[in-house]
């Protein structure tokens, strides 16, 4: 595992772990054709293609109602095509027995991609999502098994994976106080303009000034509401933190005008892979770095909500117009 110097650079290079549902279908032929890890399991369809699950929430814990959302990927003669659109029953069990919670999981599409009514394998390039199932409320820690089951050409799919969930979350959660964070903003005429958005290279200017003006402890300080996403869009692997920021530009713009909509950006220089300060102290632990994260903090400085990997931008939006009342 990668281990963070003080100043927040992964020693190890590649050491940032991105939550990646994308970047786990990439790994997908191999997953399914090494089947030595036991906490996945892979279901081949009539057509010889086959299917696997991944669970793409984290920070999972005990005892407070969370989100799960889960992936569901294909391999076949066209690839990896990922199941998008309409929804699914979703199951979670304790991996060593217990009552099972069952719910249907809904298609929560990456903002600006392609959204079919049912259930339908798609190109990454034209649909890229997660099935979210709300209201999780894990009763015990330790390991846990999600599992679904479909029909595909007559032959029925059971697909499992399985996961953690601890005691406690060990990044700011619903309930805490949100970290009073300096982070970089448009002010700041001495820094790589990368480092405050890495879409701003060879020369291009950051093109989200709007949600660069202000840090997160100067808009605690005026208790404004504030919805504070972190997120490389250049670099992430799961292709969601581009649609996502620029979901948050939208929100930004029809949204309450005294909340405070911020972008903070993962690298400060990805070539070294030093992390950004303000990134560094919401979402770095133990050598470890998910990404993209969503937070919503109340006038009060409490963490109202959090999303990650994606979010529903009415969803978040309801939520806003309620905090900001």
């Amino acid at each position: 595992m990668s281990v963070p110097d003080d100043d927040g650079r992964i020693r190890e290079h590649g050491g940032v772990r991105r939550p990646a549902v994308f970047a786990l279908a990439l790994a997908f032929l191999a997953a399914v054709a090494c089947t030595n890890d036991s906490a996945s399991t892979a279901g081949t369809s009539p057509s010889g293609s086959s299917y696997a699950l991944q669970v793409a929430s984290s920070d999972l814990y005990a005892g407070t109602p969370q989100r799960v959302q889960v992936g569901v990927f294909n391999s076949g003669a066209n690839g990896v095509q990922l199941l998008t659109g309409g929804s699914i029953p979703l199951s979670l069990a304790p991996a060593d027995g217990g009552q099972p919670i069952q719910g249907t999981a809904h298609y929560v599409p990456a903002p600006g991609t392609a959204v079919a009514s049912s259930p339908t394998l798609t190109s990454p390039s034209k649909g890229r999502g997660v099935y979210q199932l709300e209201h999780v409320t894990f009763p015990s820690t330790g390991v846990w098994t999600a599992s679904l089951s479909f029909t595909e050409g007559g032959q029925p799919q059971t697909l499992t994976t399985q996961f953690g969930v601890s005691d406690k979350p060990a990044l700011p959660a619903p309930g805490q106080k949100a970290l009073d964070t300096t982070n970089l903003t448009m002010a700041e005429t001495s820094v790589n303009p990368e480092a405050i958005d890495s879409r701003a290279q060879g020369g291009a200017k950051v093109p989200d000034p709007e949600l660069h003006q202000d840090t997160i402890s100067a808009a605690l300080a005026a208790h404004k509401p504030i919805l504070a996403l972190f997120s490389t869009p250049v670099y992430c692997q799961s292709e969601f933190c581009g649609p996502s920021t620029d979901a948050l530009e939208q929100i930004a713009k029809t949204g309450p005008t005294d909340a405070d909509y911020i972008h903070i950006e993962i690298y400060k220089d990805y070539a070294k892979h030093e992390i950004n300060t303000a990134a560094k102290q919401w979402l770095l632990r133990n050598g470890d770095l998910t990404e993209p994260w969503l937070f919503l903090i109340g006038r009060d400085g409490k963490i109202v909500d959090r999303w990650s990997p994606l979010f529903d931008v009415h969803e978040v939006q309801a939520e806003l117009d309620r905090v900001a009342r």
